[in-house]
């Protein structure tokens, strides 16, 4: 199965701040050539030399092994479930195993969106193999943009550019979420969740949501920040919040009274807080989804 398509962007498709320039999906059998000579020429490389490009991609491999090297990792064992990133102006090269040869989904990605995900760190040239495991939501992503690509019917780079951010934001999801599913470590971070919830109004130390679920604070704090972003006080912080946005809008509360039910030590903490987070006090907050005029 070979199947791809190198697309034309305009101008205005930037603007969406994803366009895509390549998709494919292929089947590479054991002892044959890598890669293919078909390709258009500035995709073209030897596994003696390797390749530079002016763009991302996203590799998927779904069946099979090999290899994969960049300027920023060493030549490093590819299996099936593992997405490698190739980054603009960075040197790489990868190939299949000639033993086994592998199954290949990839698509090429530029613009402003995926360049703000590098800078903000989502994206790392140092850190560009993942391991998400086979999963049939992303191969079925790869597929459709595929069969978009074929069509190319009327603004079909933007409907690409959803898929693209739709591969993205699974791929980043399903990396945090490795080798954690289905175990108890899961269970034990939703709990802490649950807890921080329940207890919103103690303002709970993190060392005793820690011990409440049964685990150190050291090892509490790395995984719950591996799997949300943040750490477990930044967390309850934003769910404070979080929690003082649906009071304003949904009850008659006073701020006062919020602020005492969410654990703040008076309402001017909770205005502080709330204005630093928000951008606007939790009076105007109120006027704006409740439309008081």
């Amino acid at each position: 199965m070979t199947n791809y398509k190198y697309l034309i962007k305009q101008e205005q498709d930037y603007k969406w701040g994803v366009v895509v320039t390549t998709i494919g999906q292929q089947v590479i059998p054991a002892g044959s050539v890598y890669p293919s000579t078909d390709h258009p020429r500035r995709y073209l490389f030897s596994k003696e030399k390797g390749r530079i490009l002016d763009e991302y991609q996203l590799v998927y491999i779904t069946k099979g092994k090999g290899w994969f090297m960049s300027k920023h990792l060493k030549k490093t064992i590819v299996s099936a479930g593992d997405v490698f990133i190739l980054f603009p102006e960075e040197w790489h090269n990868y190939a299949p195993d000639p033993d086994t040869g592998w199954e290949e989904s990839w698509i090429g990605l530029k613009g402003s969106y995926v360049e703000y995900l590098k800078k903000e760190g989502f994206l790392s040239s140092y850190k560009p193999l993942l391991k998400i495991g086979i999963l049939d939501s992303v191969w079925k992503l790869f597929s459709r943009a595929c069969s978009v690509a074929q069509n190319q019917r009327i603004a079909f780079q933007q409907e690409l550019s959803g898929i693209a951010i739709d591969l993205i934001c699974t791929v980043y999801a399903s990396e945090k979420q490795y080798g954690l599913k289905g175990s108890e470590v899961i269970n034990q971070l939703e709990e802490s969740k649950k807890y921080m919830f329940e207890h919103i109004a103690d303002s709970p130390q993190m060392e005793e949501i820690a011990e409440a679920i049964g685990m150190g604070y050291s090892r509490f704090r790395r995984l719950f920040k591996d799997f949300t972003g943040l750490s477990p006080a930044s967390y309850f912080a934003e769910m404070r919040i979080y929690r003082g946005k649906e009071l304003l809008t949904n009850t008659d509360m006073t701020c006062q009274e919020i602020a005492f039910f969410l654990g703040f030590q008076s309402s001017s903490y909770f205005n502080t807080a709330f204005f630093k987070r928000v951008g606007m006090t939790p009076l105007q907050f109120r006027k704006l989804t409740r439309r008081i005029v």
